[in-house]
């Protein structure tokens, strides 16, 4: 309890007291705080409180996550199933007998007892007996844990559950998106306007005017803008740069040319002066 208030400090308050004490004290300022009467149904068996003023989440995960390793005591209920592991204990051979008692089967191996496989010790919610918390003693084993548990959590007069203290505040406005999705959507399907319906009937009364004023001569000022995008689309594309492409001298084309009168035929051994100048085409340019 020392090392929980001490990691607290400045974030929480522990107080602990007995019960009686604790109830009276409430039922006295009952006058002046009555809320606070919620409270007595749960001041029952070993509890505390813990006043905390900021995130209750890192207060309680701080309270889980000190706890302290504790034999297995006669008489107590296991908070857990305790199983002991094959392999060697460690322990005399002198102790075999003490192991056939409790029906774990085991056998001699280089001067200890080896236990030949998992044994269920002690079940969860059962008695711890007399036999399983010596054996446990003797193999040195503490397999259970002791510390605080958040089981309630009172706030502004109400008490609820620590479960609702680990939902993440993501996780509420999901949840509470979801809701109102539900109730715009029931108030639009039976016509009952909502403050969750109200802005999908409003779209949707200027969708309808929208879709009267394209086919007719009919115009408002919300609508001007629409109607000139579906009459004149090309006016407002975003202006895309062409893309240029590097063309050769030889890939240039040449300007037609005149119909000219043909020409006889030459003798193929003697080139005209076209063909003597690569047929007109200059593949390093005109100057």
């Amino acid at each position: 309890m020392q090392k929980i208030k001490k990691s607290l400090r400045e974030k929480a308050i522990i107080v602990k007291g007995k019960n009686t004490l604790i109830r009276k004290a409430i039922r006295r300022r009952s006058d002046t705080h009555p809320q606070w009467s919620a409270l007595l149904p749960y001041i029952r068996g070993n509890v505390g409180l813990v006043f905390a003023s900021g995130d209750l989440k890192e207060v309680k995960d701080q309270l889980l996550n000190l706890r302290v390793s504790a034999p297995a005591k006669v008489g107590t209920l296991a908070p857990q199933d305790v199983w002991i592991e094959k392999g060697g204990t460690g322990l005399e051979p002198t102790k075999t007998s003490f192991l056939q008692a409790l029906n774990i089967a085991s056998k001699i191996n280089r001067g200890q007892i080896e236990i030949l496989q998992d044994v269920l010790l002690i079940k969860k919610d059962t008695k711890v007996g007399t036999s399983e918390s010596t054996l446990l003693q003797m193999l040195g084993k503490k397999p259970f844990s002791y510390g605080l548990v958040c089981n309630y959590v009172y706030e502004d007069g109400k008490v609820y559950s620590a479960k609702f203290v680990d939902i993440e505040p993501s996780t509420v406005m999901q949840r509470f998106s979801a809701g109102i999705s539900t109730v715009a959507a029931i108030s639009l399907s039976i016509g009952l306007p909502t403050l969750a319906s109200v802005p999908h009937s409003i779209l949707n009364a200027y969708k309808n005017l929208l879709s009267i004023t394209l086919e007719t001569d009919y115009m408002f000022e919300q609508a001007k803008k629409v109607k000139e995008m579906v009459e004149n689309p090309d006016a407002f594309q975003a202006t895309q740069p062409t893309t240029t492409t590097t063309t050769t001298p030889a890939d240039k084309k040449q300007p037609a040319k005149k119909d000219e009168p043909e020409e006889p035929e030459k003798d193929e051994k003697e080139p005209s002066k076209e063909e003597s100048d690569d047929m007109g085409i200059s593949f390093f340019g005109d100057d």
